[in-house]
């Protein structure tokens, strides 16, 4: 059985009704919205409109009240056609809402929740120029002044950017505590001293937006803080251990569009009197490609069992994030090589999946991070 046969008829049916959307909706746009860097609002409110912007949110603020796992299944399905909407997609639902769901007060969930399902993107901000995989390195401050804080920092290669209306914002109230310092804010868009900043010209997933965020004396309300002064940490850490089966999903989903275009190509390009999928060598590169999908698929689906039964799943995470980064860019490095001289040309979508595929083994912890996670667990240090 594969893990699609695994699936609940709720799960298949809503899996492929996302696919047919992503199908139906996004596939015209995705050259467009490559060559322009943007999502079209549009594009946006119907994605608002199927659902799939607050799959966690329970419906009294506004959400479907659904699964983990129906937000991966949502992930992966966008991701086989375009994965800078998948991307969009995991982090509203993985990192923003998920955040709020574990550690917003119940009046923050009415509030940040019900506007997050009813058309506001919400955006992650931790990286910075000086703590990329060292997380908690921060440098962004967060001053007592008044009835609450002001933020004073840089934050760099934000997902959502420029489209957010909502910002998780970590910044550390003293640097001597080192990660215990650290604490989460809830930003706005419009906050005096708060300014979205230049937007990365990117090799991958381009219609994404990534930008630098500016905070200067940024007057953050008390009521803004996301769970305890000082708990920061706690909120980033376990929110990007879900985060990262969300790229897991969001790189199979990559990996079976670059199969299926394959598949599709090597049934029609004929050489030497026959089409190139009767030759023993193409069934071969197409069989193993086959393989590792099916093998990372089930190491995502697994690891959003496992969060949603409550059961530990940091190993998990990482190990399919590992695996499925690397099985993208495989499958889609194949997919170029069938495709000869097309796959290298803007007119066939590999070359897209190609360069879309590279940020799977950087963001959201780099290959080398989850490496030295799963070596942990294994050798129990």
């Amino acid at each position: 059985m594969s893990a699609l046969t695994l699936l609940s008829e709720d799960e298949r049916l809503f899996r492929d009704s996302v696919y047919e959307f992503a199908d139906r909706e996004v596939r015209p746009l995705v050259r467009e919205m490559d060559e322009h860097a943007k999502i079209p609002r549009h594009l946006i409110d119907s994605l608002f409109g199927l659902g799939v912007m607050a799959v966690e949110i329970p419906e009294a603020q506004g959400g479907a009240g659904a699964t983990f796992f129906h937000s991966i299944l949502a992930v992966e399905a966008l991701s086989r056609v375009d994965p800078s909407i998948g991307v969009m997609v995991d982090v509203q639902n993985t990192l923003v809402a998920n955040a709020f769901l574990k550690w917003g007060s119940d009046d923050q969930k009415q509030a940040w929740l019900t506007r997050l399902a009813g058309g506001s993107i919400g955006a992650y901000a931790l990286s910075e120029a000086g703590s990329g995989s060292d997380a908690f390195g921060l440098a962004t401050r967060a001053i007592e002044s008044g009835d609450g804080f002001a933020l004073t920092g840089r934050k760099l290669w934000i997902t959502n950017a420029n489209e957010a209306d909502v910002f998780i914002v970590f910044a550390t109230i003293d640097p001597k505590a080192g990660y215990r310092g650290i604490t989460a804010f809830i930003v706005e868009r419009g906050f005096p001293g708060f300014t979205v900043g230049k937007k990365e010209d990117k090799l991958g997933i381009r219609a994404s937006s990534t930008c630098e965020l500016l905070l200067e004396d940024c007057r953050v309300p008390r009521a803004n803080v996301l769970g305890d002064v000082g708990k920061g940490y706690k909120v980033a850490i376990e929110t990007l251990n879900e985060g990262r089966i969300g790229i897991g999903a969001q790189m199979i989903g990559l990996a079976q569009g670059a199969l299926d275009h394959a598949v599709k190509y090597t049934k029609e390009r004929k050489q030497f009197g026959k089409a190139i999928a009767e030759f023993q060598g193409v069934q071969f590169e197409i069989a193993r490609a086959a393989t590792e999908l099916e093998a990372a698929r089930l190491l995502v689906y697994n690891a959003a069992r496992l969060r949603d039964a409550g059961e530990p799943f940091l190993k998990e995470a990482a190990m399919c994030k590992v695996f499925s980064s690397e099985v993208a860019e495989r499958t889609a490095s194949l997919a170029v090589n069938l495709f000869g001289g097309y796959g290298f040309v803007k007119d066939y979508p590999v070359e897209k999946l190609y360069r879309d595929a590279k940020i799977g083994q950087i963001y959201e912890g780099t290959t080398n991070l989850q490496l030295q996670t799963i070596a942990k667990q294994v050798l129990g240090s």
